[in-house]
């Protein structure tokens, strides 16, 4: 139409008006908070608050890298637990504290800003220790869990940076491990992250570079399907398949997988659990397909 807008009501001024004032409020808060972070006495609360709201503070992540001793701060946190971890003795209070700044270093690997010097500092070492833990205990599966939730932020970005530190560490045989004994939800994210390290054509070639490297992987994918026939979850297996689909580009495991993909592949055990999962499905179709397997009624994903 062309009728003028209509001018704003004093209350859209007054919102207006307002927002900027409480975008400078907000941004005094977390400053205030970050500094808070380099006083032992404070950083408890800090870490608390800021971990809490970490997703409203857009810019937070460079804000704590540029902050004098922060980092720093965040690493102490995680040295401090290293005691606790053998003989096991950590406590659920401890585990909060330091996923609290695991939840922060999270952040900072999310962030296109500071991923790279992130990396460059070689902080996601200091979680491997964590990773390494077998204690069943909550605290220590929430611990783990938290790590890994890290490490996913890293791989998340598709970034070949990523994934090029990741193989230059002892990332997969860690992963395999928690994909194997972990809770659910922490063999998810393990898988995840083996996922797309597979994905990133140098992973792909560093797993089938070596039979013993292939091996490890495709039995541990094996074993957790023979765990999932007895106690499925669509999630979990999804991230499967994808492994196997992906192992199945390189040549040389693809022929390998004709002889030792688990048959619960290969015949309709999951048909119920994929139910409503229709790429997981074209995925396991196209699978199949490449194999060789199955009828194949749909032609290979690209």
């Amino acid at each position: 139409s062309d009728e003028p807008p209509s001018p704003p009501s004093s209350m859209q001024t007054l919102s207006a008006a307002k927002q900027p004032a409480d975008a400078a409020k907000n941004d005094d808060r977390v400053y205030k908070l970050v500094i808070h972070l380099t006083d032992p006495d404070q950083r408890e609360a800090a870490l608390l608050e800021l971990s809490k709201k970490r997703e409203a503070f857009v810019d937070l992540a460079p804000i704590l890298w540029q902050s004098f001793g922060t980092i720093a701060a965040l690493l102490q946190e995680i040295i401090a637990i290293y005691p606790l971890l053998s003989p096991p003795a950590l406590t659920a209070h401890a585990s909060n504290r330091v996923c609290n700044a695991l939840a922060l270093l999270q952040c900072v690997a999310s962030h296109a800003d500071t991923r790279g010097l992130f990396l460059n500092a070689h902080i996601p070492l200091f979680l491997y220790p964590f990773l390494n833990t077998v204690s069943k205990t909550r605290p220590f599966e929430y611990l783990r869990l938290t790590s890994l939730g890290v490490i996913g932020a890293l791989v998340k970005m598709d970034d070949s940076d990523v994934i090029n530190f990741l193989l230059s560490t002892e990332i997969i045989p860690l992963c395999l491990r928690i994909m194997e004994t972990g809770s659910e939800l922490s063999k998810t994210v393990a898988t995840f992250i083996v996922q797309k390290i597979l994905l990133d054509s140098h992973g792909l070639s560093y797993i089938c570079a070596t039979a013993e490297r292939f091996y490890a992987v495709s039995t541990v994918l094996s074993n957790m399907i023979a765990a999932l026939v007895e106690t499925p979850s669509a999630r979990l297996l999804k991230h499967i398949i994808r492994c196997y689909l992906r192992l199945s580009d390189n040549p040389r495991a693809r022929e390998a997988l004709r002889q030792c993909l688990p048959e619960a592949l290969r015949d309709d055990t999951f048909t119920a659990t994929l139910e409503d999962d229709v790429s997981t499905k074209r995925w396991l179709t196209s699978l199949l397909f490449l194999l060789g397997l199955g009828a194949g009624e749909i032609a290979p994903l690209g």
